[in-house]
């Protein structure tokens, strides 16, 4: 049978290897192809929100739904208070049956709650968790809150199609820089590659997580995903800085044939233009998805993210997304220009632009 070729929409008949199956597995791929054009494949969102963190929340739901092709489904993980404020916004959103979501409390493992709780920020590590609560999940993609889409989450969904055999999940470079890397300088415990990796975007497939056993230093006998997260915390816990990330990247140190590893305007942070531009993928394309760690969407550090951040929370779905959302943010923008991060503010309207050309092209070719 067609081992691991089910998994995704993305592994549909144009992008089989020849090698990887016979006549009788290029039919059903083609099968499902057809199938899914008529029944299209739902991508799957995670968040996890707590503390003051429902307005930024929703703005990133908002971000995602705005020019997102396929079905959405949103897994929001969140504190028992937020429920009922997280569903009367997200019930006022015009979703035209193209968007679904289901609200979570916060949850770890019984004997180990506390602990999981007080590591870095509140909830943080339950994205950890996320392969062995959604287990009828095949394949999700995890935000930081902080996240904003700039092009539809298909695209990112799509590396989902060039794992190859051995990859479980895609993440970015924590740094393209390592003369300011903090991995590389700074950690007392192994990391990913030259200068580790930002867990804020992290596309999985689930069910290979699932299946997978995996190498690590502390026996000789690989261990599951269920299985490794305790002892990693025990091992590590004096040793880490940025809790559930730092895990990730000991994880991936032991098993880097696991990992995808996409660009870093998949995953654009301060950090990659507060002490200069260095995030070549961007200048050339445009930023993909923007992540305002550090808190820059709420103070005046970075008036670059803000603007980009406040342009969208403002913006009311179906109003003209050129005249009520590109052309007033590229007016604050050029305000930022005193920055290091505003004197390359196109950076930041390059793919937005090319996201709303697409999508009125596809509005003109559906009528």
């Amino acid at each position: 049978r067609c081992k691991d070729l089910s998994v995704s929409f993305w592994n549909s008949y144009w992008m089989l290897p020849s090698d990887v199956c016979g006549m009788n597995c290029f039919w059903e791929a083609a099968f499902r192809y057809d199938y899914m054009k008529t029944h299209p494949e739902k991508m799957h969102l995670a968040v996890v929100a707590c503390g003051e963190r429902l307005e930024e929340t929703v703005t990133m739901l908002r971000s995602a739904i705005i020019f997102s092709i396929k079905p959405l489904h949103f897994h929001i993980f969140a504190e028992d208070q937020l429920h009922e404020s997280f569903k009367d916004i997200l019930d006022e959103f015009p979703y035209e049956g193209r968007v679904n979501y289901t609200l979570y409390p916060i949850t770890f493992p019984s004997e180990s709650a506390a602990e999981w709780k007080k590591l870095f920020k509140p909830c943080a590590s339950q994205r950890l968790f996320l392969p062995l609560i959604l287990k009828n999940v095949d394949s999700l993609l995890y935000v930081d809150t902080d996240i904003l889409f700039l092009r539809p989450v298909d695209d990112i969904w799509s590396f989902l199609g060039k794992f190859n055999s051995t990859q479980i999940a895609a993440m970015a470079p924590e740094h393209e820089e390592p003369r300011i890397g903090w991995y590389n300088r700074f950690a007392r415990h192994p990391y990913y590659g030259v200068t580790g990796i930002n867990s804020g975007v992290m596309l999985m497939n689930m069910t290979r997580i699932r299946r997978k056993y995996f190498k690590n230093d502390m026996t000789p006998v690989r261990l599951q995903w269920g299985e490794i997260l305790m002892p990693l915390l025990k091992k590590y816990k004096l040793n880490i800085t940025w809790g559930d990330q730092d895990l990730l990247n000991i994880m991936f140190f032991h098993n880097p044939e696991s990992l995808y590893v996409f660009p870093c305007q998949w995953n654009y942070r301060p950090d990659h233009c507060i002490y200069g531009s260095n995030c070549k993928a961007a200048e050339e394309e445009g930023i993909f998805i923007l992540h305002g760690n550090r808190g820059v969407y709420h103070d005046d550090k970075q008036p670059t993210f803000r603007a980009v951040y406040e342009a969208i929370k403002n913006y009311s779905f179906g109003d003209d997304l050129v005249h009520s959302l590109l052309e007033p943010l590229e007016g604050e923008l050029q305000k930022t220009t005193h920055t290091y991060c505003g004197r390359v503010y196109k950076v930041f309207i390059k793919q937005l632009t090319e996201s709303i050309r697409d999508l009125y092209a596809r509005r003109s070719k559906g009528r």
